[in-house]
């Protein structure tokens, strides 16, 4: 996510605290139940939280029923992070990371070879760094989404495309070294 710029001058906008985020169902998702309010990295600590979450979902969510899981939450993300950014009078504000749990929920869903093969857990944390890095450099589709998309389909979708990037780069770099193979990756 991009730094919070207002658009509005108004004063009266609510300040994201633990009140604001369980003030409605809305706010609590948009703000990764209360993940986004990390006063360091909200983003990264909202894509822990994605992880984490992601961990305790992966056992009872069928493997078939992640891509139908994905898109209903990604659709929902598209609605909480646009009211919440609304209520809170910015663009893309940091506390709101629904965005980055739903991206790095797609990010380890397709890293993941096989349950607790020797490879998952490195393969989690190279989707993880690269997907922060690409998120919060914000160069090439991810910058222009940033830039040019609004709104909470703007929100969402930036952080769709680096884990797409993400995933680019983790699938071509086991494809391109030879030990990855041997790995069972």
């Amino acid at each position: 996510m991009s730094p919070s710029s207002p658009t509005s001058a108004s004063s009266t906008a609510p300040q994201p605290n633990w009140r604001f985020a369980f003030s409605s169902p809305v706010h609590c998702l948009a703000l990764g139940f209360g993940s986004g309010l990390a006063p360091i990295a909200p983003g990264t600590a909202g894509s822990l939280f994605g992880w984490a979450s992601y961990l305790l979902l992966a056992p009872w969510l069928p493997n078939g029923a992640w891509a139908a899981f994905l898109l209903g939450v990604f659709a929902l993300g598209v609605w909480v992070c646009g009211r919440t950014a609304q209520a809170l009078q910015t663009d893309d504000p940091s506390p709101v990371v629904w965005d980055e749990i739903v991206a790095i929920w797609l990010v380890l869903w397709l890293l993941q070879p096989a349950p607790q093969t020797p490879t998952v857990w490195w393969l989690q944390a190279a989707g993880f760094v690269l997907f922060r890095v690409f998120d919060a450099i914000k160069r090439g589709p991810v910058g222009w989404c940033d830039r040019h998309v609004k709104g909470g389909l703007g929100i969402m979708l930036d952080d769709l495309v680096a884990a797409l990037l993400t995933l680019a780069v983790v699938f071509g770099a086991m494809h391109l070294l030879p030990w990855s193979a041997s790995h069972g990756a």
